[in-house]
């Protein structure tokens, strides 16, 4: 499968505009190798805003959903750098989750990416995410320009740490949707046609979900 490991992070935020520069350093050259080094996490990849609000999504693919709740990581949160602290109150509007993948369907990653986030109507979770990993995914990942589809669903609530108490609470993450692929018109044409909002609806989804496009930027794993 194009995602290493079971379980993923995915975060959504931004940054004050005077500041990206020095995150996009810290994060490729201090933030990412840290987190690499921490047992459990596999790969690490930053994408940028396309067409899309906030600018930043960054996903964590790690082995399991405990890793994300495990003490070499808590320590990590609980005793940020002076660069992590320095870089911490820069982040607006951050959105964070603990994922199990729930669904995945191809064998590669694309450089460029659709993100779906979505809350599924009570009752109809199970009927919404059997259309989505029954019919969609394999469908998107199996059509040419596109290279995988995924469902990732929160599996673990994330606590309250040092480097989030500096950021500030960030907020929870609904079940997100990820689609990549190497054609970004292709893959924005597929996603649109095969996930039009009203049909989402009609399957389950309590309200339209939150679209964005986003392009690969970064992307380190562990040796």
């Amino acid at each position: 499968m194009a995602l290493s490991g079971s379980a993923a992070m995915v975060l959504f935020y931004d940054i004050e505009e005077q500041a990206v520069a020095d995150h996009d350093h810290w994060h490729t050259h201090e933030h990412f190798p840290e987190r690499l080094g921490i047992p459990g996490f596999l790969r690490a990849s930053r994408w940028v805003a396309v067409d899309a609000s906030p600018r930043y999504l960054v996903l964590y693919e790690v082995e399991e959903v405990a890793v994300l709740s495990g003490a070499p990581y808590l320590q990590r949160l609980n005793n940020p750098t002076p660069w992590t602290t320095r870089t911490m109150p820069n982040f607006r509007g951050m959105v964070r989750g603990f994922c199990g993948v729930a669904a995945s369907a191809g064998d590669a990653l694309g450089h460029s990416l659709c993100a779906l986030r979505y809350q599924p109507r009570k009752g109809d979770e199970a009927g919404l995410q059997q259309w989505l990993a029954a019919e969609v995914l394999p469908a998107l990942a199996a059509q040419p320009g596109l290279a995988s589809a995924h469902l990732l669903a929160p599996a673990a609530q994330p606590p309250m740490t040092k480097e989030q108490s500096i950021r500030g609470r960030d907020a929870d993450l609904p079940l997100v949707l990820l689609a990549t692929g190497y054609d970004p018109a292709v893959l924005a044409a597929a996603v649109a046609e095969r996930l039009p909002d009203d049909e989402f609806v009609r399957r389950g989804a309590a309200a339209a979900p939150a679209r964005g496009r986003y392009r690969l930027d970064l992307v380190q794993a562990v040796a």
